[in-house]
């Protein structure tokens, strides 16, 4: 993970312990409850520092606020991050202590903060904070929840691809297409599938080597981890864990447009402005990756069927596409029309989507 420095802070609360259980240091950030309860994951990750570990929450609850605001949910941003031990490894004893620290931490909020799965963690861990708050989000089918997210995630990113490839080459079929896929973890591996299944010519990586076994079942290329951006193509997909825009990285970029689920994968906002003055077109993070957002707001509040929660998720494409035309028109970046959006909406308060 690329070093950050640490963001301004904008929150309404911020809570960094030591869990009395599992001993390791866990970030809840509230960022914003202006559209109602916040929402955001919770992230177990290894971060050289525990500052590292702050900015990381920090960064991903503002995003979170934008997120939820754009996908026209009643749900503020929030984040909490739990640093793993230096090893990256955790035993079952004490992966479930850190996870009932989750929840004692996520209790303190009263209500303000809902966690859910995030990267590192699962639905199972989920089950587990349950045992110590209510607010939680995104617990196993077996229990009545909603399940796994990755799948709606994935969704809202193929139909984003779509549209940024519609912009980009006026159509918005894959096929054909080369595409690199940044990141084969739950939602990058079902959009990988999918992709090759409709013919897209693939370059995949993972920081995982097993991971070259769905390479080679999806007939794709296999980049090495930290080459990807140099494989000439039409499109990025960064699907791991932010900061992985980079102005180098940007600079020997060979696509025509960056469009993934990864959180924040500009290191720095200016990377916006290095990516468009190389012509190549940036979907905004925060409204590519909505879609398990989406499904876990939309389920835990009982609203809708779940499939009109998945054409819901689909409509991310609709969002991505209005994005564009306001950018194109006014002569702006795709990001900055995304934030005036957000902006937009914490003002009013109210849904911009149809229910």
């Amino acid at each position: 993970m690329t070093a950050l420095p640490l963001p301004d802070l904008t929150h309404e609360r911020v809570e960094v312990i030591t869990g009395p259980r599992s001993g390791l240091e866990i970030v809840v950030a509230l960022h914003s409850s202006t559209l109602g309860p916040a929402l955001g994951g919770a992230r177990l990750w290894s971060y050289p520092r525990w500052s590292d570990a702050l900015g990381d929450a920090l960064r991903l609850s503002a995003a979170m606020t934008l997120k939820n605001a754009t996908a026209g949910l009643d749900a503020g941003g929030g984040k909490a991050v739990i640093r793993m031990p230096e090893t990256g490894e955790l035993d079952a004893e004490r992966r479930r202590a850190a996870f009932l620290d989750l929840g004692d931490a996520v209790e303190s909020f009263g209500g303000r903060y809902r966690t859910a799965e995030d990267v590192g963690s699962t639905a199972d861990d989920m089950l587990v904070v349950s045992e110590r708050t209510a607010h939680v989000v995104g617990l196993p089918d077996a229990v009545g929840g909603s399940g796994e997210p990755a799948g709606p995630t994935s969704l809202g990113v193929y139909e984003s691809l779509r549209a940024t490839l519609d912009e980009v080459f006026g159509s918005p079929e894959v096929a054909g297409r080369h595409i690199t896929v940044s990141g084969l973890g739950q939602v990058g591996s079902r959009l990988a599938v999918r992709l090759a299944a409709e013919g897209a010519v693939l370059t995949v990586t993972d920081v995982n080597p097993a991971k070259r076994d769905l390479a080679a079942e999806l007939g794709a290329t296999w980049a090495m981890p930290g080459t990807e951006h140099l494989v000439p193509g039409d499109v990025l997909v960064p699907a791991g864990i932010g900061g992985l825009l980079t102005p180098d990285v940007i600079a020997s970029l060979g696509v025509r447009a960056v469009c993934g689920p990864a959180n924040n994968p500009l290191a720095e906002r200016s990377g916006a402005e290095l990516l468009a003055e190389r012509g190549i077109l940036y979907a905004p993070d925060f409204v590519v990756n909505a879609g398990g957002v989406i499904w876990l707001d939309l389920e835990a509040r009982g609203v809708d069927s779940r499939a009109e929660i998945m054409q819901r998720v689909a409509g991310i494409g609709d969002t991505l596409r209005r994005i564009y035309d306001d950018a194109r028109e006014r002569g702006i970046l795709p990001l900055i029309a995304a934030e005036e959006l957000a902006a937009d909406r914490l003002a009013r308060g109210t849904s911009m989507l149809a229910r």
